[in-house]
Formats: structure tokens, C-alpha cells, sequence
């Protein structure tokens, strides 16, 4: 008897996620019967969803053996009161790719001092300030789940010496691993870049506030491709103003779109990028929930599960 997906993500996911995800469950030789629509929740069996999909009673699908999100974050799900079922992330090869290749450009960006190249075709020759090697530039990455720890690795590899940060310990090889509040510290006090890659909770929500960005070395770089709830918004603003951060690239925000009179968009030290850091593809992510629904029907645990005391 196939298994029923009911495919929960909304309509314009549907017509994009519908032909990748039938095409992996056949190369998962999977036998599937997948909709858009359901008038019998009780014969679902999994749930593929995405925050500002079609349903937010999870209570009637009684007989679901997972709900697989189609991103990689799940603050918006692991507080509904109704979502009772194993809840797996989005964790693909694509997603992360896509990251890394950010944080290693907008880091580059920063590093080399190409704005003022960029921007300063005026005729002048400004060859008087050589940037520093990357190997003498400290970077933070604060958080390293799969993706803060992929795009650590990328820097490295260019020599960066990375520091990261995570509210439990880990032991990274090549990258100096800190946690707790004295850790963050630590590794604040010494970054001339900083990128924030953790989920959102109530312990990382407004994590850079005035007193945590005052620690970084002055001029200071922040890039934030991760939640934009972690950031303190008008602490972030003082600190450019007085010059005590030096510039900040953001691609997550507290509302999206970026509403066209917030600050951010006229400030001349934020660059603002319309949260494409990394998405995920459907090449890649129906791979990877045509798997969770093979270890399903196998009996196997899932993948990527979300322990909903952390948040994450």
C-alpha cells in the first residue's frame, strides 16, 4: 500500500517541489501518493511543510509518522501547541553550499576592502592601505550547527583563523570552539568579523545587543545571514553610528521584505541582501526528504530531528 504525503508548503512550493520530489521518491523506489490537498487527515502519513503553509492544527493528522520541513529553521513550529509528531529540519547539500559560498564572499568582501574599489572610481589611486593577510584576521562564527560549521571549514581553508561559539561545548579540529557567556565574550573581544549562524530562541534572540557589540574591536565587521531577531536593531544602528562597528551586511530581518523606510536600506555602512543567502532547492532538499520517508516506511530512525527542548 503506498504511503500518502500531503504536501503542506503552499501553492507556489507546490508547483515548484512537486516534479523533484516524485522524480526522488522513484529513484528512491518509493511507492507514493503525494498531494497538495487532503479531506481525510487521519490517512496521512507524513507532512512535507513549510512556515506560511496551508494548515496549523497538526491535531487532526493522527497517523503521521513525521512532519518534514522544507527549511533548515523551525522557531515558527516547535512552539505550535499541536505539532505532536517527529519534526525533521532541512539540513541538504545544497542549502549549506549556497552559505558557505556567502559567508566566504561577503567575508572576503570585507576583509579585502573591495567597496572602496568598487564604489571609488573617481579617478583617485588608493594603493596606500594593504590589507592584512587573511591569516591575521580573526573571524567569529557564532553558532555551529551544520551550517555554521561547513562555512567555519571554508574560511579556514583560506586561512582565516576562526573562532566559534555555540551554547554547548564542541571540539571542532582547526577552529577554536568557545561556549557559555565567558566564551562568547572571548571570542567577541577578538573577531574583526563576526557571523551569525545560530537558530533563533528565546536564548539567542537579541544575542548582539549594545553590550555584546561594544566588545568587538572597533570597525569591526558583522554578517547575518541567520535570523535577524538576533540582532538588537537599535544597538546595531549606535554602534555604526559612532563608528564602533564598521559596517554590517544582513540578510535576515525581523519583518520581511525589509519595509522600504527602515533605516537599514539608507544607512551607509549596511548592505542589505534580500534574504538569498541560502535556500533551499528542490534538487537537493526532495533527496533528502525522499530519504527520511524511506527510513520511515524501513522502520529507521529520521534524520535531522528537531529536540524541541532546544528549539532546534
Amino acid at each position: 500500500m503506498p504511503a500518502t504525503v500531503f504536501f503542506a508548503a503552499g501553492p507556489a512550493n507546490w508547483e515548484e517541489y512537486r516534479n523533484p520530489l516524485n522524480a526522488a521518491f522513484t529513484a528512491a523506489g518509493l511507492d507514493i501518493v503525494m498531494s497538495d490537498r487532503t479531506d481525510d487527515p487521519a490517512s496521512v502519513d507524513y507532512i512535507v511543510f513549510a512556515p506560511g503553509g496551508v494548515i496549523e492544527d497538526f491535531g487532526p493528522y493522527v497517523n503521521c509518522k513525521a512532519v518534514l520541513n522544507l527549511w533548515a529553521g523551525v522557531e515558527r513550529l516547535v512552539t505550535n501547541p499541536t505539532l505532536t509528531q517527529p519534526l525533521a529540519r532541512m539540513v541538504d547539500w545544497g542549502l549549506t553550499e549556497g552559505m558557505e559560498e556567502y559567508v566566504v564572499g561577503h567575508v572576503l568582501r570585507h576583509h579585502l576592502g573591495m567597496d572602496a574599489h568598487i564604489h571609488g572610481q573617481d579617478g583617485v589611486w588608493r594603493n596606500s592601505v594593504l590589507p592584512p593577510l587573511a591569516r591575521e584576521r580573526p573571524v567569529a562564527m557564532l553558532g555551529l550547527g551544520e551550517l555554521g560549521q561547513a562555512s567555519a571549514r571554508a574560511l579556514t581553508a583560506l586561512n582565516f583563523p576562526v573562532m566559534g561559539w555555540s551554547r554547548s561545548p564542541k571540539a571542532i579540529d582547526g577552529i577554536e570552539c568557545r561556549s557559555g557567556e565567558d566564551g562568547l565574550a572571548h571570542v567577541l573581544s577578538r573577531a574583526e568579523i563576526a557571523v551569525l549562524l545560530l537558530p533563533l530562541t528565546e536564548n539567542t534572540r537579541d544575542l548582539m545587543n549594545a553590550d555584546r557589540l561594544a566588545l568587538m574591536p572597533e570597525g569591526a565587521v558583522i554578517i547575518n545571514p541567520g535570523r535577524g531577531p538576533l540582532i538588537d536593531d537599535t544597538a546595531l544602528l549606535a554602534a555604526l553610528d559612532e563608528d564602533r562597528i564598521g559596517h554590517a551586511t544582513l540578510d535576515v530581518f525581523r519583518t520581511e521584505p525589509l519595509p522600504p523606510d527602515h533605516p537599514f536600506w539608507a544607512h551607509p555602512r549596511v548592505t542589505v541582501t534580500p534574504h538569498i543567502a541560502a535556500d533551499t532547492r528542490p534538487s537537493s532538499s526532495s533527496q533528502v526528504i525522499a530519504e527520511n520517508i524511506r527510513r520511515g516506511e524501513a522502520g529507521e530512525p529520521f534524520l535531522h530531528l528537531v529536540d524541541r527542548s532546544r528549539g532546534y
